[in-house]
């Protein structure tokens, strides 16, 4: 799948292995989880009003846009988050797919 985000820059840091819904993900030191997000999904999640994508708003932590959960349902902010190896994300809101949580 062609990505809409691309790194261009800061590409010798070192590798951090997180996950996304479940799914094997690659980050850099220092990345934040949007910058993960966008750079292996291609988008944070789908918008509640609609049919459109969504990937994030202020991009700096000022908005509710950017709102992720770690697997054990712990709610952050995609934009100020810094990844950590071995993260497990979740860009579903968990109450919005009860009872099918893993």
């Amino acid at each position: 799948m062609s990505q809409r985000f691309v790194r261009l820059g800061e590409t010798n840091r070192r590798q951090v292995r997180i996950k996304i819904d479940g799914r094997p993900a690659d980050a850099l030191e220092g990345d934040t989880l949007l910058v993960a997000v966008l750079g292996n999904v291609g988008q944070l999640r789908e918008s509640e009003f609609g049919d459109g994508k969504r990937a994030g708003f202020c991009l700096m932590g000022a908005c509710q846009d950017c709102w992720v959960w770690t697997a054990d349902g712990a709610r952050l902010r995609a934009c100020t988050t810094v990844v950590e190896e071995g993260m497990h994300i979740v860009t579903t809101q968990p109450e919005a797919t009860w009872p099918n949580l893993a």
